[in-house]
């Protein structure tokens, strides 16, 4: 039976990360990020390897050379290596982003990003598989940002995006600290759901609770717009209950005053745990000169994804929507 290139990768991913978490007496997703290093650089860059490691570890390099591989292979493979992982050490706030859902917010940014070239920002980027697939899925060209204020997440997310050749620009930091960036085009976002600890630094935000700890989606959602360019779009990954909580009255205010909806697809419930745990995809556009809210926003209720015929339903009302509302 012929192997995948999807699988073959992840064998050498998983193989060698497991050699390298032994010898280096470290977690299997911190040596991960380490096997990918050595396979970008094309050389062991472990100094406490032993010899025998180090040769068992070359033997399975050199048998793979990455330049035979799609970027979507090369990126598949590495989020299943994580995944793996991830179940390993249960962290909780590790969650990745559904490919479907990936591909589906690549299409939307293609669909709405007119311009050639463009700014990409995703501030919560965490291993940098959704920005990556996003970016897999445009044929413009794009210059992207991530921010991750996990350490050994944005390590895992600048291999990924070297092991793909994307040149992204990395911040490893609070992002809803000061961010030093250009405004950008577009923003794309998993938003983390949840309490921000920090009121302090919650205070200076419009969507602030009046008493204890404020949303942290809610934050994320006013600082990207806040380094999103007049004009430019937001694609967010949100709970369905956005707009049911006790705060979210704060979050309308501020949406009357900055934003347009153009639209919200919402995912098929049968993707998660429960109803409660349910997301959307919200589109959103900056107020600027000359912007204009869509006759009618794009509302879509989603089937499954994997049902290819009811999909390309969707996908034909959406097309008839953007010849509509975006010409």
């Amino acid at each position: 039976m012929k192997v995948s290139s999807v699988e073959q990768l992840f064998t050498l991913f998983n193989e060698t990360a497991l050699l390298l978490q032994e010898e280096l007496n470290c977690t299997y997703l911190e040596a991960l990020a380490e096997t990918g290093e050595n396979l970008f650089q094309g050389s062991i860059l472990q100094d406490e390897v032993s010899e025998l490691t180090e040769k068992r570890l070359s033997k399975q390099y050199e048998q793979i050379h990455l330049k035979n591989f799609s970027n979507e292979e090369i990126r598949k493979a590495y989020q299943l290596v994580i995944l793996k992982g991830m179940k390993e050490s249960a962290q909780p706030n590790h969650q990745m982003t559904p490919d479907s859902v990936g591909m589906l917010v690549g299409y939307l940014v293609d669909r709405f990003m007119k311009q050639s070239s463009f700014r990409l920002l995703d501030p919560a980027v965490g291993t940098g598989n959704l920005l990556t697939t996003v970016v897999n899925h445009l044929p413009k060209k794009v210059a992207s940002i991530g921010v991750e204020i996990d350490d050994l997440l944005i390590k895992l997310a600048y291999v990924n995006a070297n092991l793909q050749e994307h040149p992204i620009q990395l911040f490893n930091q609070d992002s809803l600290e000061p961010l030093f960036i250009d405004p950008v085009d577009a923003v794309i976002g998993d938003l983390p759901i949840g309490y921000y600890p920090n009121d302090v630094r919650a205070a200076d935000y419009q969507v602030k609770a009046d008493e204890g700890h404020t949303f942290s989606h809610h934050l994320f959602i006013e600082q990207s717009v806040k380094h999103t360019a007049p004009g430019g779009y937001l694609f967010f990954i949100i709970p369905n209950g956005l707009f049911e909580s006790d705060q979210s009255s704060k979050l309308s205010e501020f949406f009357k005053e900055h934003v347009i909806v153009q639209g919200l697809l919402q995912l098929p419930t049968s993707m998660f745990n429960n109803k409660n745990t349910a997301k959307s995809i919200m589109i959103l556009q900056k107020k600027g000169e000359g912007v204009q809210p869509p006759k009618q926003a794009l509302l879509v209720d989603l089937p499954s994804l994997s049902n290819a015929t009811e999909m390309d339903k969707i996908l034909s009302k959406m097309e008839k929507w953007f010849q509509e509302n975006k010409g």
